[in-house]
């Protein structure tokens, strides 16, 4: 395919015109950007409402649920990146392993995703900054952080892998510093007196709401874990991608296990799930913000603030870099205009990144007109774009892997190899599907089904099929059979 020549040269064309990406991604790039892509605002702000609908103990075991789903996900990711690293990796996996039509779909799908994403992030900024001044106006802030952004992606490569580390090195240092102080004030060290585990046994806690409970919760920790997939697109700009890209990999379970896992565990233990507070979502009474107030900290709400602002930059940041790759690929592949795939001297798809920045922009200034439907239907058509995208992996990887065999190829051959093969991308299908279908249950189970909920909730399904289908229609393709599947490292 014509993609592998683009990435993999990394030579300028004899008119000195640059014709690849560059691979300017280290080790500890990578690592931070696949954290970034799981810390945000479902663990600052989600984490404590979480924990108010299903209890301290249903939160945990949805979220570790999910965690183990994200796992399997991303070490089935691991498997394909190591061994073929090209930035459009979900397009150009679906293309290659399983129909060229699903491919189209699948990147068109996750480039949307992200554009539409950076309009919300856009828009939360605002609403952030806000906080500090509550009279400037909204439009203002969006367009300083929609430059910053442009100007971090228009640098290199290199400027996008450092500013991600420092965003989510910032997140990190917030979450471990929270957890030590935490687990200090649960045993008495600091801030009084022991709380120990009277927090879990209050009314009917641990699992508040029952299995109901936890369900809705696993809907919203799904939602929570999106954005660890980018490790994938960084793939294609990784310095030495055999190596860093399973060492980000492995690290995915003990990151979940401590960000995510512990943090609702410290937050149980230190706050009652009966209290009200949890049930905003507001930086004012985020759970952090509460835990750190107990203490005694002043100015507690101003510096969570701080924090979740970076966070929604970094989801904006990344967001940005996902979706211009992503788009620059479907041009290369002949999926987009071929004036997408032009580079820029530093290796930036310079008209890929302008049309994403400038559909985004256009979304978010959508959310300050009228009364916000435009914007309200763009954040629903795209709600279960993520999803979709890990159902593509799992399916790609399952067919990548049948392939590999039935071609009598040998499994040493792979630079990763997924464990729990055939399980892992199996189970994490089936999890990723019940999301999918059970997000707005409660539309089915009321006296009068909630057709209006159904829409809004579902309409990325239809919308992702017709687009698979219509290409597959236009352009007669085919699945491909497993002997044919194209398993060449270019």
């Amino acid at each position: 395919m014509g993609l592998a020549n683009t990435e993999n040269t990394g030579q300028q064309s004899t008119s000195g015109q640059q014709n690849s990406l560059n691979r300017g991604l280290k080790a500890r790039h990578l690592t931070m950007i696949s954290i970034g892509g799981s810390i945000g605002t479902g663990l600052f702000l989600a984490s404590g409402a979480s924990i108010s609908e299903a209890g301290p103990g249903g939160a945990l075991l949805a979220y570790g649920l999910i965690g183990l789903m994200v796992y399997f996900l991303m070490t089935s990711l691991g498997e394909m990146a190591t061994y073929l690293p090209v930035s459009g990796s979900f397009s150009t996996y679906a293309s290659r392993y399983v129909d060229p039509a699903f491919g189209f779909a699948m990147g068109w799908n996750y480039w949307y995703n992200w554009a539409i994403t950076l309009a919300f992030e856009l828009s939360a900024s605002a609403m952030l900054m806000k906080y500090w001044f509550p009279h400037s106006p909204a439009v203002l802030w969006s367009a300083i952080f929609l430059v910053i952004i442009l100007g971090i992606n228009l640098l290199s490569v290199k400027a996008y892998g450092e500013s991600e580390f420092w965003f989510s090195l910032i997140k990190v240092v917030t979450v471990v510093v929270f957890l030590v102080v935490g687990i200090a004030m649960i045993f008495g060290i600091i801030g009084g007196h022991s709380v120990g585990f009277k927090n879990f046994t209050i009314k009917d806690a641990p699992f508040h709401n029952g299995f109901l409970g936890v369900l809705s919760i696993f809907i919203v920790a799904g939602f929570s874990f999106q954005g660890t997939e980018l490790v994938g697109v960084a793939a294609g700009e990784t310095d030495n991608p055999e190596k860093n890209v399973p060492k980000a990999i492995k690290q995915v379970f003990w990151r979940i296990l401590l960000f995510y896992v512990l943090a609702i565990f410290v937050i149980g233990l230190l706050i009652p799930f009966t209290d009200s507070r949890l049930m905003h979502g507001d930086v004012a009474v985020s759970p952090f913000t509460l835990v750190f107030e107990k203490l005694g900290v002043a100015f507690a709400a101003s510096v969570m603030n701080a924090v979740i602002l970076t966070s929604v930059l970094s989801a904006g940041n990344s967001g940005t870099y996902a979706s211009t790759r992503m788009l620059y690929t479907l041009a290369v592949e002949g999926k987009a205009p071929k004036f997408l795939a032009k580079i820029n001297k530093r290796g930036v798809p310079i008209y890929a990144l302008i049309a994403t920045l400038l559909v985004g922009s256009l979304a978010c200034l959508s959310s300050f007109f009228g009364d916000g439907q435009v914007y309200t239907w763009l954040l629903n058509l795209s709600g279960l774009s993520g999803f979709i995208a890990w159902l593509g992996i799992a399916i790609s990887h399952y067919r990548f892997r049948r392939a590999f065999v039935a071609q009598g190829k040998d499994l040493n051959e792979l630079p990763y190899r997924a464990k729990l093969f055939p399980l892992g991308p199996i189970l994490a299908f089936l999890a990723c599907m019940f999301i999918v279908l059970a997000q707005n249950y409660q539309a089915f189970t009321g006296k009068v089904i909630d057709w209006q909920g159904i829409i809004v909730s579902y309409i990325g399904i239809p919308v992702f099929l017709a687009v698979w289908l219509g290409y597959k229609f236009i352009k007669k393709t085919k699945v491909v059979p497993l002997k044919e599947v194209d398993l060449s490292r270019e």
